[in-house]
């Protein structure tokens, strides 16, 4: 009982302790700017520090919880099991709606502290200082979510002696993701509030030029990072763990995840405008706006309990708090960038929609219209069922269908863009820059008729994608060329990297959505069947039974070489039958084997449907993935003509040319 009590008081404790240092960082800290007084201002890195010390003491407090079972804790109920295993019960921290929102908090407190660290000999500037409020106060809007209304924390009914949990979801305790996916989700999630509290400590102080984008500019693309590889591990989930065979659902909670990435990568093309040219300003600002907002919307999805999803958490009483910052967000952030309109005025013009700078606004137009069209499709049925009281599902079909043809538009500027100058481009100087590009394509379309690629729409994907290739390699081949392999360093090189990683995913969704083939393939004991190129041998069924589960397993001979264990696993404590698929993964295709869930099959049977999926191309998708991690590191970096620019100071805002082209 001591024990449990002091996991309780000790937790609420660290939330309160963050609350309160949050806010009255908050206060003190825009007081202090408005008289002046500089003695409180360098003060604010404290309250920082405070707030983290808090947030890491309810986070270990939670942990605590968890793993001694302390059922005095109305959470630990819900997702607390004694059969768990360490790692899971480790995560199931996160794996409901009150542990979710602690682990929020956490993140909200790094980047609070860490921002505050950065910045600690410049807390007298009003730029920081303010950029420091708006985080505390979005801090503090989440520690009083944990703390009031979203308590992890909170005291459950009693339980009986010998009581023990249902452990977390079976679909959150079967695969090791589940230990990286939500938090490397959540640090793009909240690593985004960075530049937007900059970008409005920018608009409060009228300082809108580009100071503040090179003040963020690397929070924001690791930001990018951390919710790129979020999605591409959360899709690697989804294609180890639901048995479908896919990687993308268009569910609304992936949906909520994918729109401020849409947005976000708008901004982390679009704010090299503004520091080469000092255009799109208000492009920029509206981008990260809409970037954090979506992040509010879809933490809004995903915990209000209004849609139904195997990602989704169940209802809460949070709902109408992030509705609340939702609009307070958009409505403050509108209203200050209308009213610095007329600072926001760019000093240049677009010279020619043929130039980089054409294509980067083309590049925001896109995107832009893909969040929507994604946005659209997700809230629909919520203002269907607000107004006429039923429920209506949009689609893969709708997203699809507008999807595909943007996505084609974007790898065709993927291969023009970085063969465009600055203002304006000659006819002579594109045909130069795109001639490799050009055939890099043609010889993509040559390859994929000559292994038998059929339809209109792949022949068009693995034809852009060839030319996005092409350019994005002929980038690299002339920055090696000039300075060796640290050419490869650098912002613009960096993102020749993350474009191929890009291109490599594109051409395994394509390939894997256009000509993946299944079948229901009936075996038996010693008879060997065969489809698709391959044979299939049943050799037993067998079970394995633990405290928390049991697992029917199928041992299957595949192509004569290796057996294979696809499995249903029945959770005892919540009754629940999960298929396990097995996965032969190749460089080419995978062959992916689930057991039939109509019939779930008895230990000692000698008959099991097999349901078999041959998905090509889908390690592409990893590889595409590992790729982009590695080109986003690069471009974190300053590359060798900028770091010269800097030393010397022969720049006012130094900038990445990346081949050393004068137009470039």
């Amino acid at each position: 009982m001591l024990a449990a009590s002091l996991n309780t008081a000790l937790g609420n404790a660290g939330l309160m302790i963050m609350l309160a240092a949050c806010t009255f960082g908050a206060l003190a800290t825009a007081f202090s700017i408005r008289t002046g007084n500089l003695a409180t201002l360098k003060q604010a890195p404290r309250y920082a520090w405070l707030a983290l010390g808090g947030s890491v003491l309810a986070v270990v407090m939670m942990q605590r919880a968890l793993i001694t079972r302390d059922y005095s804790i109305g959470y630990v109920q819900q997702v607390g099991s004694s059969t768990t295993p360490p790692l899971y019960n480790f995560a199931a921290m996160w794996s409901a709606l009150e542990g979710s929102i602690l682990l929020w908090v956490l993140v909200l407190g790094i980047f609070t502290a860490a921002v505050a660290w950065q910045f600690r000999a410049r807390t007298s500037d009003p730029l920081v200082g303010w950029a420091l409020v708006v985080m505390f106060a979005i801090t503090a809007f989440f520690a009083f979510i944990s703390f009031g209304p979203a308590s992890p924390f909170a005291g459950g009914p009693p339980v009986p002696i010998g009581f023990d949990g249902p452990g977390p979801n079976p679909l959150l305790q079967n695969h090791i993701l589940v230990l990286f996916h939500p938090p490397i989700l959540y640090l793009g999630y909240v690593g985004f509030t960075v530049p937007f509290a900059f970008a409005i400590a920018a608009l409060i102080t009228g300082r809108v030029g580009e100071g503040w984008l090179m003040e963020t500019r690397r929070w924001a693309l690791i930001s990018w990072a951390m919710l790129t590889i979020g999605i591409i591990l959360g899709g690697w989930w989804s294609y180890e763990v639901l048995g479908w065979s896919g990687v993308w659902a268009w569910d609304p909670v992936e949906n909520a995840s994918l729109m401020p990435w849409l947005t976000g990568t708008a901004y982390i093309h679009s704010v090299l405008v503004q520091e080469r040219r000092g255009m799109l300003r208000v492009w920029n600002l509206s981008l990260l706006v809409a970037t954090f907002a979506l992040t509010i919307l879809g933490t809004f999805i995903t915990r209000s309990g209004i849609i139904n999803s195997v990602h989704a958490f169940g209802a809460g009483d949070v709902e109408g708090y992030l509705l609340a910052l939702f609009g307070i967000v958009v409505v403050v952030s509108l209203a200050l960038i209308a009213w610095r309109g007329d600072r926001l005025r760019s000093p240049g013009a677009i010279d020619s929609p043929v130039s980089r700078e054409g294509a980067f606004l083309a590049n925001n137009v896109l995107f832009t219209l893909f969040a929507f069209i994604v946005l659209l499709g997700t809230v629909f049925p919520l203002f269907i069922e607000v107004l006429q009281n039923r429920r209506t599902v949009v689609g893969a079909p709708y997203f699809d269908r507008l999807s595909a043809p943007l996505g084609l538009m974007l790898l065709f500027l993927m291969g023009i863009a970085p063969a465009l100058p600055w203002r304006k481009a000659s006819g002579t100087l594109l045909r130069e820059r795109l001639f490799w590009p050009a055939w890099s394509g043609v010889a993509a379309v040559a390859v994929s008729l000559a292994v038998g690629v059929f339809g209109l729409m792949p022949l068009l994907a693995f034809g852009l994608a060839g030319f996005a290739a092409g350019a994005a390699l002929r980038q690299l081949v002339l920055a090696t060329r000039r300075q060796g392999w640290r050419g490869l360093v650098g912002r613009v090189n960096g993102g020749m990297v993350v474009h191929l990683g890009v291109i490599a995913i594109a051409v395994g969704l394509a390939a894997s959505n256009s000509f993946t083939h299944s079948a229901a393939i009936p075996l038996e004991v010693g008879t060997e069947q065969a489809w698709g190129g391959h044979t299939f041998e049943l050799i037993a069924i067998t079970e394995t039974v633990d405290a928390r589960s049991s697992a029917v397993v199928a041992e299957v001979l595949l192509d004569r070489r290796q057996v294979y264990e696809p499995a249903i696993t029945k959770y005892l404590r919540m009754g629940m039958d999960i298929g396990t698929p097995s996965v032969r993964t190749g460089f080419t295709k995978d062959v992916y084997l689930t057991i039939d869930g109509t019939i779930r099959p008895t230990p000692g049977d000698t008959r099991v449907t097999l349901r078999v999926f041959i998905k090509p191309m889908i390690m592409w998708l990893w590889i595409g993935a590992g790729m982009m991690a590695v080109g986003t590191l690069l471009a974190a970096f300053p590359g060798q003509r900028r770091r010269l620019a800097t030393d010397t100071a022969s720049a006012p805002v130094p900038v990445e040319t990346g081949t050393g082209s004068r137009d470039d």
